[in-house]
């Protein structure tokens, strides 16, 4: 009797399973399941920092920058620039990219 067996491999797989060699001896640990990871560090969970947003800003060449709201969608940042008074607004995701 012959037997076959067909797999699927998906990448997707075991991506948040980690093999692991210690003094406890040898184990596969889940990452999904650590209490020590900072879920704000997720892709997409880290928000746009305040002070990078106004780096940001002064890097686009506004003096006397801060910041006036933060949402949860956005960033503003409001400043003095050669026109005069503006604003600037920064999405509010890593990286604070500009809307």
């Amino acid at each position: 009797m012959a037997t076959s067996l067909i797999g699927v491999n998906s990448p997707s797989i075991g991506q948040d399973l980690e093999f692991r060699v210690g003094p406890g001896g040898v184990g596969i640990h889940d990452r999904n399941q650590d209490p020590g990871r900072n879920w704000s560090d997720r892709a997409g969970g880290r928000r746009c920092d305040p002070d990078d947003a106004l780096d940001n800003a002064r890097d686009a060449g506004f003096r006397r920058a801060h910041v006036v709201r933060i949402s949860p969608r956005s960033v503003v940042v409001e400043g003095m620039t050669r026109r005069g008074p503006d604003r600037i607004i920064f999405a509010n995701v890593r990286g604070c990219p500009e809307v």
